[in-house]
């Protein structure tokens, strides 16, 4: 009488580790997908947080007026007055989100310009498709400007 031998060939091991592998490489492409898109509206929901600040900072002031400056000088206006608790920062680098007054031509501060640079969605998709698209620098207040790197790419901007 013969015994039967039970177990796994070589082969089919190696079949199901090739399986699990594709598979594992399939879940971890979505999930980097998910996590650009999670960073993103972060810094959407971040923006949309400084620009409420920013408007009641705005209905405080007499005559209406927004911050002057940079990010760093108008974040830190915003939270000294207790417009905004903690500053946000951009998920992925830390750095801060950018910011502009732009001068009305009276040398009043009453409008801005603030932005993020988005990871995710190709240019018309998504929240790109209902931003701004503000790329004028002709009337910064207090001599600020802008970077750059802001006409390029998948950035969402926002105006008052």
């Amino acid at each position: 009488m013969k015994m039967k031998k039970t177990g796994f060939t070589l082969i089919e091991l190696l079949v199901v580790i090739a399986i699990i592998g594709i598979l594992s490489s399939v879940v971890l492409a979505s999930l980097n997908s998910a996590r650009e898109k999670s960073r993103d509206a972060k810094r959407v929901s971040d923006i949309k947080q400084i620009q409420l600040a920013l408007e009641m900072y705005f209905d405080d002031q007499t005559p209406n007026a927004y911050p002057t400056g940079g990010a760093g000088d108008a974040i830190d206006v915003l939270e000294t007055g207790g417009y905004l608790p903690q500053e946000p920062l951009d998920p992925a680098s830390g750095a801060s989100y950018g910011y502009v007054g732009v001068d009305d031509g009276d040398g009043n501060c009453t409008s801005y310009h603030l932005w993020a640079t988005l990871e995710g969605p190709a240019e018309g998709d998504g929240v790109l498709a209902s931003d701004d698209d503000f790329n004028s620098v002709a009337s910064e207040c207090a001599g600020t400007g802008l970077n750059d790197s802001t006409a390029a790419g998948q950035v969402y901007d926002v105006t008052p």
